[in-house]
């Protein structure tokens, strides 16, 4: 079963990884672009669209998260380096936090009264998030392969 939860947590990381990575190199550039006419309906439909694909990775990264933090703590992950399930942990908080701290306000902003300024802050203050996934992905795949390897 830690297979199950370890391999699918990969999974979720790694679609939450591809997405801030197209999100911060094409999508929020060109969101900051939208002449303000425009951006209202674009930035609704943004958030819109963005939940319907998001909505299952994130709960299961969270999910898979909180799991693999269970078995460590219960001893059941023995193969794995005791820290990486808790350094994978801390990115997501750093990478939720920042959603919802700092980038749904920021949506909710170009949503009622957008700017290119608001444009360019969401792609500025993306770079936390960015950061934050591609790092869990990675301690992802050194967990996956400590697993293996044992």
């Amino acid at each position: 079963m830690i297979e199950v939860v370890l391999l699918l947590n990969f999974v979720a990381t790694s679609v939450m990884t591809g997405v801030i990575w197209f999100v911060q190199w094409v999508h929020y550039p060109l969101l900051a672009t939208v002449p303000v006419d425009g951006a209202i309906d674009v930035a609704t439909e943004h958030q819109r669209r963005t939940g319907q694909v998001l909505a299952l990775p994130m709960a299961v990264e969270g999910f898979t998260t909180l799991a693999l933090l269970a078995y460590q703590f219960a001893g059941d992950l023995t193969s794995v380096s005791p820290i990486l399930p808790w350094a994978g942990a801390v990115m997501l908080a750093v990478a939720l936090g920042s959603t919802v701290f700092v980038s749904v306000p920021l949506h909710a902003k170009m949503a009622t009264n957008p700017s290119a300024e608001i444009g360019k802050r969401l792609v500025d203050t993306n770079w936390p998030r960015t950061i934050a996934w591609t790092t869990r992905s990675v301690v992802c795949a050194v967990m996956i392969l400590q697993l293996v390897r044992a």
